[in-house]
């Protein structure tokens, strides 16, 4: 049976998996969901003896219904391959009483490898399918991670271009080298002057303008998104989470059917929203654990029920979760408003005009499955210190956060005999700086960035990742930067549209 996809904002648009991967973004600017959620019915026996390549299929294919077997398993096969540093995809590691998700073996060693890699398979694939002639043009906003992964993934993907924008201060110094030295005849990095939300407003604004969308297309152009607005993003995201569940059970660590909670380090709520859907699916998923840094728009909306992105902006060594708007929180709203498209639109237009909005007490009740947090700077830097001190296993600031609040939630709800899982979103190695400070400020204040890398490669005992010795010598390819008021004009000088 095909499942057909509703956009958040227009309960009269509907379209097919391959559509809503070609869009990106629905009309009026909502998001693509699934018009329910298809159930997880394969035995977890049957699960726990899969490579994750079979996991994928067997997720997936309920979601992407128009796709061929042939078709998902060409871009399954393609996407998780050699680019990967370990055989498992994702590996698993216990330490300090948890479980640690290790999404960062790709090959811009972020979690948004995990659907990246992926994504450009599945579009390309779309286009096809839908009979699409223009080329399509990935446009999407970064706080770190997704813009180098994005770009790799799309790097000479024939009948694609891909335009990046990051904060130009708002990234660590890892994140951007690896951007702006992106090869592909096809790849554009800009940096704003402005902050991720900045970015993110900007690009949406294009993306729902409907003149620019008719410039484009009689240009020859088509926008997609590379974004976790994308649900070619997001059904991949939950892929990894039905994987580690089975493996929990294959290693003997749960009994079957024994539920666990998942920890996620979460700034545009994207891989948390996926851990949702996956136990919407009927994964056994007790609590799903949201993990705020100082910008804690979303641990102060699941504790009152009021979004408010009304509040200054901090950078903070987790960069990748420095927002303010979480973009995929949307997705959980419109369900929580019983896939009301109106009420939505409602929510969605006072936070665009006064930056806030309030859900009813009973939207409320449906989030008991949430608990959220935040660690502070000091607390983030703590955690790195002291699980590296009591274990050996070092963690990136994303991923520290995560631990810090499963901390916390242990402290507050004294909920020690459910086994957790922790979202591990970032290899140390792209945050050294932060990391390496966090052991040892005094001793490591004064190396350079790459020097760092090699300490710490020798304190952890882990091998130098690939995708960091290659931008060592890298050249710089890209060097523009804009005012966020001008992004428009430079997408139209990059595609030399008028």
């Amino acid at each position: 049976m095909e499942l057909l996809y509703n956009s958040t904002r227009n309960a009269d648009e509907k379209v097919t998996a391959s559509q809503a991967i070609l869009k990106g973004l629905a009309r009026e600017g909502g998001l693509y969901v699934p018009e329910e959620i298809p159930a997880l019915d394969t035995d977890l026996d049957d699960l726990a003896k899969m490579t994750y390549q079979e996991t994928a299929y067997t997720v997936m294919r309920k979601f992407l219904t128009d796709f061929s077997e042939k078709e998902l398993k060409d871009c399954i096969n393609a996407a998780y391959d050699q680019k990967f540093d370990t055989e498992e995809i994702a590996p698993l590691v216990q330490a300090n009483g948890a479980y640690f998700l290790e999404l960062f073996h790709g090959s811009t060693i972020a979690f948004k490898d995990m659907a990246l890699s992926i994504l450009p398979h599945l579009l390309t694939t779309a286009a096809r399918k839908n009979q699409v002639r223009n080329e399509i043009v990935i446009l999407t906003a970064t706080s770190g991670d997704t813009g180098k992964a994005a770009l790799a993934g799309f790097a000479d993907v024939e009948g694609t271009k891909i335009i990046v924008f990051y904060p130009k201060h708002g990234v660590s110094p890892i994140q951007e080298k690896q951007m702006i030295t992106q090869k592909g005849e096809n790849t554009f990095v800009v940096g704003i002057h402005g902050n991720f939300d900045q970015a993110q407003s900007g690009v949406k604004k294009m993306f729902s303008d409907e003149e620019l969308v008719k410039v484009m297309e009689r240009s020859g152009y088509q926008f997609s998104s590379a974004n976790s607005i994308n649900i070619g993003r997001l059904v991949p995201q939950i892929v990894y989470y039905v994987y580690a569940y089975a493996k929990l059970y294959a290693n003997g660590e749960i009994a079957k059917g024994e539920k666990i909670n998942v920890a996620v380090p979460t700034g545009n709520f994207g891989n948390i929203l996926a851990a949702f859907y996956a136990k919407q699916m009927g994964l056994p998923i007790a609590k799903l654990i949201c993990a705020s840094n100082e910008n804690k728009v979303l641990y102060d909306f699941f504790s009152t029920g009021i979004y408010d992105k009304n509040r200054d902006f901090i950078l903070t060594s987790s960069p990748s979760m420095d927002i303010l708007i979480s973009s995929n929180l949307e997705r959980l709203i419109y369900r929580i408003a019983g896939n009301d498209a109106e009420k939505n639109t409602d929510l969605m237009k006072a936070l665009t005009v006064n930056g806030r909005y309030e859900i009813t007490s009973r939207m409320k009740e449906q989030l008991e499955e949430f608990y959220g947090n935040y660690t502070t700077e000091e607390e983030t830097a703590r955690i790195i210190r002291e699980l590296y001190e009591d274990t050996g296993y070092m963690i990136d600031p994303h991923t520290a956060v995560a631990a810090g609040v499963y901390e916390r939630y242990k402290e507050e709800t004294k909920d020690e005999d459910v086994k957790t899982l922790i979202a591990s979103t970032a290899s140390p190695f792209k945050f050294t700086r932060s990391v390496m400070n966090a052991v040892d400020r005094e001793k490591y204040d004064s190396m350079t960035d790459f020097e760092l890398v090699d300490e710490l490669s020798r304190l952890a005992r882990v091998e130098v990742p690939r995708a960091i010795e290659e931008i060592k010598t890298a050249e710089i390819m890209h060097n523009t930067v804009c005012e966020p008021e001008e992004m428009e004009r430079v997408v139209k000088d990059i595609l030399k549209i008028k």
